[in-house]
């Protein structure tokens, strides 16, 4: 027998803050690394590697979870675990933080794609509205006009990070609600670290980079401070606050909130990396946040569960649900997707 969640407001709008703030800063401290020499998909392993190991208990209290859905342990791990990302990481590496992340919040707009164009699905008129809102928001970010000023594979990537993330949103339409979130990430973690170990090589990455100091903001600190905020706070924390947001607030509002994470990420590499969009960039930044949050709540019926978590909940991201069985409390809780 299922029991629904309580919604405690206050409480999970902190939560949803606290998601949005930890998820946000993941590019900025990623910058760092990568001028350092790493390359993104070390950084992305020693991120989700250091994960595992942080929700290394959770692991073991839901030890049975891969055996019963072990097809959903491993999309969550190898799709947005793994794939979004390395892709952003990648996307980082050549175009500003902000701009990468506003590029792959275009997930849910492709959901909508998706939806239209291969199933067949009706859409509403305000979901029309979202995907022309977000594309032409995507112009005005990259000024197409001008014949795009910013690095045209940095972009791709980005786009493939939204594109991973729509993914997910798609696979976790199919999935049941006996994964608890927290359990599906952490094994998703584990999942993603053995994945990428075979591209990223562990074993020849630069642990050198990782002793020297490296200046983040005017700060100089040791690179393994910025490994370690990578995946304690950014990733084993950000998670653990998407879903205690989610099971506190409804979907959407948890969602829409979610969207701080892009203003997060914007402020962050402004007053830290010193990268700032103009004008033009500015007002493209926000045409996208309005249609993706569009988008987001236009999604067709079925597939609401999911894509209406976009960071703190999803990506996320991009983005199962909830509920161990046993753990009723979970239930209707989707599994985050971040970066």
């Amino acid at each position: 027998m299922s029991v629904q969640p309580v919604r405690h407001r206050a409480s999970g709008l902190v939560y949803a803050l606290a998601a949005a703030l930890a998820f946000g800063g993941a590019g900025v401290a990623a910058r760092p690394l990568l001028a350092a020499g790493m390359d993104p998909l070390h950084v992305t392993w020693l991120r989700v590697a250091g994960a595992a190991v942080v929700l290394a208990p959770v692991v073991v209290v839901h030890w049975r979870l891969p055996g019963r859905r072990p097809w959903l342990v491993l999309a969550y791990g190898v799709v947005p675990m793994a794939g979004v990302q390395a892709l952003y990481f990648a996307a980082v590496a050549r175009i500003p933080v902000g701009v990468a992340l506003l590029i792959e919040f275009m997930g849910p707009v492709l959901v909508l794609v998706w939806f239209r164009v291969v199933r067949r699905t009706r859409v509403s008129v305000s979901a029309v509205v979202g995907v022309v809102l977000a594309v032409a928001g995507l112009g005005l970010l990259l000024q197409v006009w001008a014949g795009m000023r910013l690095d045209p594979v940095g972009v791709g990537l980005a786009l493939g990070a939204a594109a991973a993330q729509a993914g997910f949103f798609l696979l976790s339409d199919a999935t049941g609600g006996d994964a608890d979130p927290l359990a599906v990430i952490a094994f998703g973690a584990v999942v993603a670290t053995v994945v990428l170990a075979v591209p990223a090589r562990p074993w020849s990455l630069p642990w050198g980079a990782l002793v020297d100091q490296v200046a983040l903001g005017g700060v100089v600190v040791p690179g393994w401070v910025l490994a370690v905020w990578l995946a304690v706070v950014s990733t084993a924390v950000a998670y653990a606050m998407g879903v205690g947001a989610i099971r506190r607030l409804s979907p959407q509002v948890a969602g829409g909130v979610a969207y701080l994470e892009v203003v997060t990420a914007i402020v962050l590499a402004w007053v830290l990396l010193g990268e700032s969009l103009n004008l033009v960039q500015i007002l493209g930044a926000v045409v996208i946040v309005v249609g993706a949050f569009v988008s987001q709540t236009a999604v067709p019926s079925r597939a609401v569960p999911v894509a209406e978590v976009v960071s703190s909940g999803a990506q996320a991201s991009s983005r199962g649900r909830s509920g161990e069985e046993g753990e009723g409390s979970a239930e209707s809780a989707p599994v985050p997707e971040g970066r």
